[in-house]
């Protein structure tokens, strides 16, 4: 079967200062990979490069057999993307927004999954209000309601756990599970090593804008077992000097 997302050679920068170095990857359908590094080193540059909203300058990047390039409406229609909190309209309400997106998609019968979504995340309460007197942790609830409509094979996330109680965090990873045992694909960045080495099926680490390490299957189930687990190994890879602050939280 073909992957459902494939980056080949994939080069991005910001003026004056590049980022991504040569990406590889490529994932397969029904698979968690959580993206793992310290701030700085192009993981969030890397999801926004894949949902097209950062161009590339070199390689190439295909959701569900598109080139996001050159069909960057196929491609989307692929993915499921979380927007940043920030991001989402602060003058619609919650509703307003998940219809607008059902109405953007040509899917307006999307929204009745991502309203009984809301309720399993506890949003239900907030639909009628506008985004502005959300929190931030209300508003990631949305972003990730907005990635997971429509039950896209592909579905990116960029720290969106970050901010949410306990109860909505452990739900949302849970409704991401069904989602992958399903057969679909989940790509979420995180600093929280904890989440990634108990959640994930594979562990990319994100390293000077470079795939450093890249852990599944045996691999992985191994580092679970071993003292130190992934903590242990980010640390070895990252090559922790005595008294360096690296930022990637073990919890």
């Amino acid at each position: 079967m073909n992957p459902v997302l494939v980056l080949n050679g994939v080069r991005a920068s910001y003026p004056g200062r590049p980022v991504l170095h040569d990406i590889d990857l490529q994932l397969p359908r029904g698979q968690w990979l959580a993206l793992i590094g310290p701030n700085g080193t192009g993981k969030s540059t890397l999801l926004q490069v894949i949902a097209g909203l950062h161009r590339h300058e070199a390689g190439e990047v295909r959701i569900g057999g598109h080139c996001v390039a050159s069909d960057p409406l196929a491609a989307r229609r692929a993915m499921g993307f979380a927007p940043p909190p920030e991001q989402l309209p602060a003058e619609l309400s919650g509703r307003q927004a998940l219809e607008l997106l059902a109405k953007l998609r040509g899917h307006p019968a999307d929204l009745d999954g991502a309203l009984a979504l809301a309720e399993r995340l506890q949003l239900d309460p907030w639909l009628g209000r506008r985004i502005a007197e959300y929190s931030f942790g209300t508003r990631q609830k949305l972003a990730a309601l907005q990635a997971l409509m429509g039950d896209p094979p592909l579905i990116v996330l960029d720290e969106v756990l970050n901010g949410l109680d306990p109860t909505s965090s452990w739900t949302l990873q849970q409704v991401l599970r069904e989602r992958v045992e399903a057969g679909v694909s989940v790509l979420l960045s995180t600093h929280s090593l904890e989440l990634a080495e108990r959640r994930a099926d594979r562990v990319a680490l994100l390293q000077g804008g470079r795939i450093g390490r890249d852990w599944s299957g045996e691999a992985l189930g191994a580092l679970r077992s071993a003292e130190g687990g992934l903590l242990g190994a980010v640390a070895a890879c990252l090559r922790v000097e005595s008294g360096s602050a690296v930022e990637v939280d073990a919890g």
